[in-house]
């Protein structure tokens, strides 16, 4: 199973990113495909966060297009929601320590442990920090 991150979704999303073309139509062939495919819970706020943030975007996306853009991806019948679970401290302690995570890290050690709890294969993501934590195979279908 393929997890996606926040950065290939907000480019889906904004037309204005110059990596729109590649990344919508990445996220198109998941969501419209017949594999099943995953957002971690934390990806999609922070999705919303960043979409209609003033300060990123100018305009920025507006509260009910955000929200349009969760609910297409959400009507996908082979997406499944990452969210916190039983095995999960499992998954994040040794990320944690073994990368040496301190700070902001931490939030790109939860998705990558939300990713391996759930058996998600490989996450799509344009962050390269993701490579700290080796047990994840990350890919940036954009390049």
């Amino acid at each position: 199973m393929i997890a996606v991150d926040t950065n290939i979704l907000v480019y889906a999303h904004r037309r204005d990113s110059e990596f729109n073309e590649p990344a919508a139509r990445h996220v198109a062939q998941l969501a419209e495909g017949r594999s099943a495919w995953s957002i971690p819970w934390p990806c999609l706020h922070e999705f919303f966060a960043i979409a209609t943030h003033p300060k990123i975007y100018d305009p920025p996306s507006t509260p009910d297009q955000a929200i349009a853009q969760i609910e297409a991806w959400l009507s996908s019948p082979t997406l499944t929601l990452l969210g916190e679970s039983a095995g999960y401290w499992t998954e994040l302690k040794p990320l944690l320590s073994g990368a040496k995570v301190m700070g902001p890290m931490v939030h790109d050690a939860r998705i990558a442990a939300l990713c391996l709890t759930h058996g998600a294969h490989e996450l799509w993501s344009a962050d390269r920090d993701f490579g700290r934590f080796g047990a994840l195979r990350v890919r940036n279908p954009l390049v």
